[in-house]
């Protein structure tokens, strides 16, 4: 079944549900997981939008995806951490990236919930994580 995960997690309201449904089918299939935290930053000399990562460092960042990490671990359920870093709009191709580097059997990750017009203007991750890859993609909401 879905022995391997890749669970994208960021700072949005429902990255809770991504992290609590992660677990339930790594617990369910015995399997272990990859936590992706992708911080995205402008193209220098470009303005990137509203959807900028914010100021935290590259070591707040990763103590946060390690302490995630070990909430897994005390679950009884195998994990990793990893943080990458990319340009503003290319967090999709990250993650799917990372999903073929660990060879997962499905990737978890959110969905912001953005309305229509903005998901249009905006993009929208998880859409192109889902049309990006070939492995199952479970969206949380």
């Amino acid at each position: 079944m879905y022995e391997k995960l890749l669970v994208a997690v960021d700072h949005s309201e429902c990255t809770g549900r991504v992290i609590d449904a992660a677990r339930e089918l790594a617990r369910l299939a015995g399997g272990e997981v990859w936590l992706l935290h992708v911080l995205e930053r402008a193209a220098p000399g470009k303005y990137a939008g509203p959807a900028l990562a914010g100021n935290e460092t590259r070591a707040e960042e990763q103590a946060t995806v390690d302490a995630v990490a070990g909430e897994f671990t005390k679950a009884g359920i195998k994990a990793h951490g990893e943080l990458r870093h990319t340009v503003f709009g290319y967090a999709a191709r990250e993650i799917v990236e990372d999903a073929k580097i660990h060879d997962v059997d499905a990737i978890v990750m959110g969905s912001r919930g953005r309305g229509d017009l903005a998901g249009l203007v905006l993009g929208s991750t998880a859409h192109k994580v889902i049309h990006l890859t070939d492995r199952p993609v479970l969206v949380v909401r």
